[in-house]
């Protein structure tokens, strides 16, 4: 089994921008800039041979190129907040990549979850914090809701192993993926 991930890689001037807004948040625990990412789609603990075969797959995208921006920020967690991020400027050239990479894990036989796709680079992951910090961190969070981030071009995706450890998951990447 191996725990894997597509994605979209960030040019280091959004990655810049993002640790900006990393600074502004009080939150606990930051995602480290080189591990900043826009995930398409979790694959999960995937089999070997159906990681393969959603390689195989995505190799076989001819999708063009397209801009994205970063837009707002956000909590999930609702009252009990976890997870600090930065949302993305609607993009239906996104959706649409999206969508066609999810077709393409699920007919391999990743056990994609069910959950929509809601388009974020995470900022940070931690414990739900105790009341006063979260009313801190969500005060930053709605003043960062001005937050917008420079276009990039999008040019391909990556396929990253995702190892767990002790503080923070660890990242490998195992395939790129050139857009048309």
């Amino acid at each position: 089994m191996i725990r894997a991930f597509l994605g979209i890689d960030l040019p280091l001037a959004v990655r810049g921008a993002l640790q900006i807004q990393q600074f502004l948040l009080p939150m606990p625990r930051k995602v480290a800039p080189e591990d900043l990412h826009l995930t398409l789609i979790f694959l999960g603990d995937c089999p070997e041979i159906a990681l393969d075969a959603a390689h195989e797959g995505f190799e076989t995208l001819r999708e063009p190129r397209f801009s994205l921006a970063l837009q707002g920020l956000g909590l999930f967690g609702k009252d009990k907040p976890r997870v600090a991020w930065a949302g993305v400027a609607p993009s239906p050239e996104l959706m649409h990549l999206q969508a066609k990479v999810e077709t393409i894990a699920r007919r391999a036989g990743c056990p994609i979850d069910a959950r929509k796709f809601v388009p974020h680079v995470t900022l940070g992951r931690f414990q739900p914090p105790p009341p006063p910090d979260a009313m801190r961190l969500e005060r930053a969070v709605a003043m960062g809701q001005g937050f917008r981030g420079d276009p990039w071009e999008v040019t391909e995706l990556t396929l990253w192993r995702s190892h767990l450890t002790g503080k923070a998951p660890h990242y490998e990447m195992l395939a790129r993926y050139p857009l048309a």
